[in-house]
C-alpha cells in the first residue's frame, strides 16, 4: 500500500471495507395481554411498556402469577372407610386471563426470549377491550389495541402474539386481527400468530367461513392462524395464603351438608378431605389457545434448523391433546378455502407422537408466492438484515466503488444462506442474484436524485407439504 511523506509524519492509506450482513433475530415474539402486576421499580410502571424477558421467572418477577379463578367443589363421605370421599358437584372454572399460560407454553416449547406488553392488571370481573380505558381503573387498564400500538415502536420483535384476543367480542376481534396484519404489512419485519376466535369447539364449514372473514383481505401473507385450542398439562392455579386479610384460597369446599370453607381452613380441620380435594383438582387442566406454544415451536425450529424450515411436524410440549380431533378429510377444508383462499393450520394428535403442528401456511393460502410461512419469514429476515447492514452506504459516493461493495456484501451473505440450505439451486447463480448499478437498477436521474437501487432475487426452498407415494404390482420375473 502506498505511503506519503510529509515533513513530520508518515500517513498510511488504510482501505475501508464494508461490514458484513449482521443477521437479525427471527423468533422474538411480543406477547400482549393482561397481567397480575406490571412493576419493576414502582406499581404499574411497566404498563404499556414493552419489556424483554428471558424466562418464566423473569415474567413472574415483573408481571406476577396467573389469576386465582374461583373454584367450587362439593364432596361427601362415602362411609365405606374412614376418610373416604366422593365428589358430588364440581364446575370447572373458566380461565379468566390467558397471558401467563401462553408465555409458559412459549418457554416450554423452546422459546428463549420475548417481549411482554402488559395492557392492564387483573380485575375481579375480567374486562377485555379493544382499545382505550375501561373506565374502571384508568391507571392500570387499557386495551389490546393500545398494546399493539406500543409494540409498533419497538424494532426487535418479529412475531406478534395476542392470546387474549379470543376473549374479545367477534367485532372487536375482527378489528384487532386486521390491525395486527396492517402493522405487520406496514413494517415488513414481523409476522402474526393468530388463534381462531371460536377455536375452543368444533366448527362447521359455515362457521369456518365466518372465522376466515374476520381476517379481511389485506396483508394476509403476514399472518397464520391455528386451530383448535389445546388441553394443556397445567392445572388450574390454586392460591393458598395462610394468615393475612382476605380469602385464604380461591377454592371453596363444601363437605356434606356443612358450610363452604376455603382450602386453607379445610387443611387445618380435615386433612383427609383436604388431600382428597387436592387430588381431584389435579384431574382438571387449563384449555388454551395454541399461539403461545406455536411461537415456541417457531423459536425452536429457527434455532435448530433455520427460519427457512417450516415450523411444523413438531410435537407440542405441555399439551395433552387438541380439544377437537381432526382427520385428513377435515383438514382438507382447513388448508384451502375455495371461496376466500385463506388457510388455517391444524393441530392434530397422532398415536405415539403426541399433538403436532400439522400445517405451515400463511392466511394467503392461494398465493403461490407467499403460501408458506417459512418463505414469508425468511424474506422478512433477509430484508431486515440487509436493510440494517447497508446503512453504512448512506451518504457514500453513489458510484461504481460503492455499488460493488454493496453487491459483494449482499451476495456473500446470500451465498452463505444457500450453503446452509435456505435457497434452492445447484449453484449460487441458480439460487440468487443481486443487481446494483447504472444501466441495470438505476438511471442517470436516479443518481442525480440521490437514489441507489439494489435488486435482490432469491429462490427460497419450500416445504414438501404433500408426500405422494405410488405403488403398483410387479409381475414375478424369476
Amino acid at each position: 500500500m502506498p505511503t506519503y511523506r510529509t515533513p513530520d509524519v508518515y500517513v498510511e492509506e488504510i482501505p475501508v471495507f464494508p461490514p458484513s450482513v449482521a443477521e437479525v433475530g427471527t423468533a422474538i415474539p411480543a406477547f400482549i395481554g393482561y397481567t397480575e402486576k406490571a412493576a419493576r421499580n414502582q406499581a404499574h410502571d411497566l404498563i404499556l411498556k414493552p419489556t424483554k424477558i428471558y424466562s418464566l421467572k423473569d415474567y413472574e418477577a415483573l408481571f406476577g402469577l396467573p389469576k386465582a379463578d374461583t373454584i367450587a367443589i362439593s364432596i361427601a363421605s362415602t362411609g365405606a372407610a374412614p376418610g373416604g370421599y366422593t365428589v358430588t358437584s364440581f364446575t370447572e372454572p373458566t380461565t379468566s386471563y390467558l397471558l401467563y399460560y401462553a408465555v409458559k407454553m412459549f418457554f416450554d416449547n423452546g422459546g428463549a426470549q420475548c417481549y411482554i406488553v402488559s395492557v392492564g392488571t387483573y380485575q375481579s370481573t375480567p374486562t377485555f377491550t379493544l382499545a382505550g380505558d375501561t373506565g374502571t381503573a384508568p391507571a392500570t387498564a387499557y386495551g389490546l389495541q393500545d398494546g399493539l400500538d406500543a409494540v409498533k415502536l419497538e424494532d426487535e420483535p418479529t412475531l406478534i402474539v395476542i392470546p387474549e384476543a379470543v376473549k374479545l367480542s367477534a367485532t372487536d376481534y375482527q378489528s384487532l386481527v386486521q390491525a395486527v396484519l396492517l402493522q405487520c404489512g406496514g413494517l415488513r419485519d414481523r409476522f402474526a400468530i393468530f388463534d381462531l376466535h371460536g377455536g375452543g369447539g368444533a366448527l362447521t364449514d359455515a362457521e369456518l367461513g365466518t372465522q376466515r372473514g374476520y381476517f379481511g383481505t389485506a396483508h394476509l401473507k403476514y399472518g397464520a392462524a391455528y386451530y383448535p385450542f389445546v388441553r394443556t398439562t397445567f392445572n388450574h392455579y390454586i392460591a393458598e395464603t395462610e394468615g393475612g386479610g382476605g380469602p385464604a384460597s380461591n377454592v371453596s369446599v363444601t363437605v356434606g351438608a356443612g358450610s363452604a370453607v376455603d382450602l386453607v381452613s379445610l387443611k387445618a380441620s380435615d386433612t383427609a378431605a383436604y388431600n382428597f380435594v387436592k387430588a381431584e383438582l389435579g384431574k382438571y387442566f387449563v384449555v388454551m389457545p395454541p399461539s403461545g406454544a406455536v411461537a415456541g415451536v417457531y423459536a425452536a425450529t429457527d434455532s435448530a434448523r433455520g427460519v427457512w424450515k417450516a415450523p411444523a411436524n413438531a410435537s407440542l410440549a405441555g399439551v395433552i391433546e387438541p380439544v377437537v380431533k381432526l382427520d385428513s378429510l377435515k383438514q382438507e377444508g382447513l388448508n384451502v378455502d375455495a371461496t376466500t383462499g385463506k388457510s388455517i393450520n391444524a393441530l392434530r394428535s397422532f398415536a405415539g407422537k403426541g399433538t403436532l403442528v400439522w400445517g405451515a401456511r400463511t392466511l394467503a393460502g392461494n398465493d403461490n408466492e407467499w403460501r408458506y410461512i417459512p418463505v414469508r419469514r425468511f424474506f422478512n429476515m433477509v430484508e431486515e438484515s440487509i436493510k440494517k447492514s447497508t446503512s453504512w452506504a448512506v451518504f457514500e459516493s453513489n458510484d461504481a466503488n460503492t455499488w460493488v461493495k454493496v453487491r459483494g456484501m449482499i451476495e456473500s451473505y446470500l451465498i452463505d444462506k444457500w450453503r446452509e440450505g435456505a435457497l434452492a439451486g445447484a449453484t449460487p447463480k441458480d439460487a440468487l442474484f443481486v443487481k446494483c448499478g447504472l444501466g441495470t437498477t438505476m438511471n442517470a436521474q436516479d443518481i442525480l436524485e440521490g437514489r441507489m437501487n439494489v435488486e435482490i432475487g432469491m429462490a427460497v426452498v419450500r416445504p414438501a407439504e404433500f408426500v405422494i407415494l405410488k405403488f403398483s404390482h410387479k409381475l414375478q420375473t424369476s
